[in-house]
């Protein structure tokens, strides 16, 4: 599996599925996070995803860049329940076939989003 492929299960069985029973399966105990909404390791994501799956989130794949370095960005609509949504762009560091780093962008959507340019968000 290439760690674009990777990230992308990652997205549809653990974001998606709301399931953190995978968590072992792609994740390193060590996983370091640079947000600032979570804690590092596996269990601080676990904390995180834990209060994030109550906004019922679910992450629409745009874009997804893979690098020679084992880095891969992936740009992504994630919508929640209520009808609010966020542009969003995670870059992830693969080591050993599993996710080792985080980073994130994160920006908050509008009405005005879409219709500022004519060309929408996405």
């Amino acid at each position: 599996m290439t760690n674009k492929e990777l990230i992308l299960k990652f997205i549809d069985e653990v974001f998606n599925a709301h399931d953190l029973s995978k968590l072992d399966e792609y994740m390193r105990d060590d996983y370091m996070q640079h947000s600032v909404e979570a804690q590092d390791g596996k269990e601080g994501f676990r904390k995180f995803a834990e209060g994030f799956f109550q906004l019922d989130p679910y992450m629409d794949v745009k874009k997804i860049f893979e690098s020679d370095d084992n880095t891969v960005a992936v740009f992504f609509k994630c919508s929640f329940k209520g009808g609010h949504a966020a542009k969003v762009v995670d870059m992830y560091r693969i080591q050993d076939g599993k996710l080792a780093e985080h980073w994130d962008v994160v920006q908050q959507l509008t009405e005005e989003d879409a219709v500022n340019n004519g060309r929408g968000s996405f």
